[in-house]
């Protein structure tokens, strides 16, 4: 059984809650990331790190243009900081992510909180036109 998105979502969650009990806010990004990939692999979800994706542009291909944290069944991106406290531009680095991988939801989990759940933000992608940024600024504006 393929579970649908918001199950998806909510198992990354609160596994990175549990990651975030036991070993606290303050280590690198990385060792988040290799824990939580691995705990969800663990669990049956698919899951790449370290992603490249290729931009398309007119007539130009740019390959590894950028590279997700972590991609959970092909469908959930998860951005891992660990950061005294998430900007814009974290939310727009994930939002731009998500349109350019086609993707429709991604995560944002700050690991350096005091407690995981002041560290997540759930972000969609509701993007249709690639000529229009009206959707992106839309959801930044309540960021």
């Amino acid at each position: 059984m393929t579970k649908n998105i918001d199950d998806i979502t909510s198992d990354v969650i609160g596994v990175a809650m549990s990651i975030h009990r036991e070993l606290g806010p303050g280590l690198l990004e990385s060792v988040y990331e290799t824990i939580l990939a691995a705990k969800l692999a663990g669990m049956g979800y698919k899951v790449d790190r370290q992603k490249p994706i290729d931009i398309k542009y007119e007539d130009l291909r740019f390959e590894a243009a950028f590279r997700i944290d972590i991609l959970v069944d092909d469908r959930l991106i998860v951005e891992i900081k660990s950061v005294e406290q998430i900007n814009k531009a974290h939310a727009k680095q994930l939002l731009t992510y998500l349109r350019l991988a086609q993707q429709p939801v991604g995560l944002l989990l700050n690991f350096n909180h005091e407690t995981m759940k002041e560290g997540v933000r759930r972000l969609v992608n509701n993007h249709r036109d690639s000529a229009s940024f009206a959707p992106l600024r839309e959801q930044l504006s309540d960021i």
